[in-house]
């Protein structure tokens, strides 16, 4: 999803409502607009929970190469970024090498910033630590999940009250942080919270926001 500064923008100055009508007559968080693209990924990706280390890594780097841009530019890269980081494979990437750096640099399907690219390759080494030492990119990320429903850790998400950080995303950056990740700041690990289910912001009325509450608690309950 786009960050919170941008769904601040969107509401305040293109309409006041949170919610737009699905072509079936329901309702869905009105941020994809009219983009078929983003539709597609507001409904059948964004708030389901994830539970596959190889797509949290992805998720984590991408979200670092949006800082400053908006995540619909991420998404329509997003399949150049997968052949560019080799599916974001963790044992790959850690091994990329300064030609990968400037392979990376000249190519115009992704965001290239050599930044976010060396953070990236960073990130894969720190993550396998990470996994050596908890077993699981999975467990370790879900262990900040909150057990509150919605929102930005118990408040349900509407137009009174716009966030870009909450407590359990300020904790796993402070902690992804202290253990060397790079590009990993609260408002970006919210934003990848909210993406991968950890977190449901979906609008209150939003068609999927019941199912994708449903299926973040299913998680949580299994890892207590």
């Amino acid at each position: 999803m786009n960050t919170y500064t941008e769904i601040a923008t969107y509401a305040l100055g293109v309409t006041t409502e949170w919610l737009r009508p699905t072509r079936e007559g329901a309702q869905r968080c009105w941020w994809p607009g009219d983009d078929e693209q983003y539709i597609d990924y507001h409904d059948n990706e964004w708030g389901r929970p994830v539970s596959d280390d190889t797509r949290l890594f992805e998720k984590l780097c991408l979200e670092g190469f949006q800082a400053g841009l908006s995540w619909l530019t991420i998404l329509r890269k997003r399949e150049n970024f997968r052949h560019a980081f080799h599916t974001f494979d963790m044992d790959e990437v850690a091994r990329f090498s300064e030609r990968d750096i400037n392979r990376l640099l000249e190519d115009a399907g992704i965001v290239r910033h050599r930044g976010k690219i060396e953070a990236t390759i960073n990130n894969a080494g720190r993550a396998l630590d990470l996994i050596d030492e908890t077993g699981s990119l999975t467990d370790f990320i879900w262990g900040f999940a909150p057990d509150i429903p919605f929102g930005r850790d118990g408040e349900s998400t509407h137009a009174s009250g716009v966030a870009s950080i909450s407590p359990s995303a300020t904790a796993l950056s402070k902690e992804l942080k202290k253990r060397g990740w790079k590009f990993v700041g609260p408002t970006t690990v919210y934003s990848f919270m909210q993406s991968m289910g950890l977190i449901n912001d979906h609008v209150e009325g939003c068609h999927v926001r019941d199912v994708c509450e449903t299926a973040r608690q299913s998680v949580v309950a299994k890892r207590k």
